[in-house]
């Protein structure tokens, strides 16, 4: 005789995030983070144009922002989620191997019963 597993139903909470809704994250933070590096552009010329007090701490702020937020924003954008297997919360609490919900096995599948009549 045969055991069956017990069946455990696929959670639709479980699955990972589409490619495309992916994709159009990283979209979205790569456009968003370039936008902060044309601000610190932008503050770094009017803050030179007008002389600003304490110069000397502001545009290496924004020189730093301008150089590290376009590095930042490609590793960031040609990132992905972990692979189930490689996250760090499976390391400490391991799930259950996602096993397919069961077929019957040729005994246990209802067999067509034929009454013939002599």
């Amino acid at each position: 005789m045969v055991k069956r597993q017990a069946y455990q139903p696929i959670l639709i909470t479980d699955a990972s995030r589409s490619q495309d809704d992916q994709l159009n994250s990283r979209q979205r933070r790569y456009v968003l983070m370039m936008g902060i590096r044309v601000l610190c552009i932008i503050v770094g010329a009017i803050l030179v144009g007008a002389n600003a007090p304490l110069l000397w701490l502001w545009l290496p702020l924004c020189g730093l922002g301008m150089v590290l937020i376009p590095w930042l924003a490609v590793l960031l954008a040609n990132d992905r989620p972990p692979k189930e297997e490689h996250r760090l919360a499976n390391r400490f609490h391991p799930r259950q191997q996602d096993t397919p919900p069961m077929s019957l096995t040729a005994e246990e599948r209802p067999h067509k019963v034929i009454d013939v009549e002599p």
